[in-house]
């Protein structure tokens, strides 16, 4: 069973930046999708950015400019560089796998998740 943990996150004031790092361990495949989500109080997650094992990448149009999603060469390890950041970028960000056959940010496609890491955004 893939497995994945979430680090990184943490309190930011407005206009700065953090970096996120998702671990995977157990996998079982070369070829992963990958991607972070987030969700805010009260609303539902969403996808923020996509990177498939090839390296292409997909953002949402949040995120596009700002955030910066990648992977090391063994694929084990995925990051979500994010700068710029704003008050409505508070959420729990998750980060997510999986191995079909599309990359994309639709939740339902992601078979394996993390537990999720806390980013707060202050004005």
């Amino acid at each position: 069973q893939v497995q994945l943990v979430e680090s990184g996150g943490g309190s930011v004031q407005s206009g700065g930046s953090l970096r996120l790092s998702c671990a995977m361990t157990r996998y079982t495949s070369s070829s992963y999708c990958m991607g972070w989500f987030r969700q805010a109080p009260g609303k539902e997650r969403e996808g923020v950015a996509a990177i498939d094992f090839d390296g292409s990448t997909t953002y949402a149009e949040s995120a596009k400019g700002r955030f910066t999603i990648s992977q090391d060469n063994g694929q084990n390890n995925m990051y979500l560089e994010m700068s710029s950041l704003r008050p409505e970028d508070t959420a729990v960000y998750y980060c997510a796998a999986h191995s079909h056959w599309s990359c994309g940010l639709g939740d339902s496609e992601y078979d394996y998740w993390g537990q999720g890491t806390q980013v707060t955004v202050s004005s």
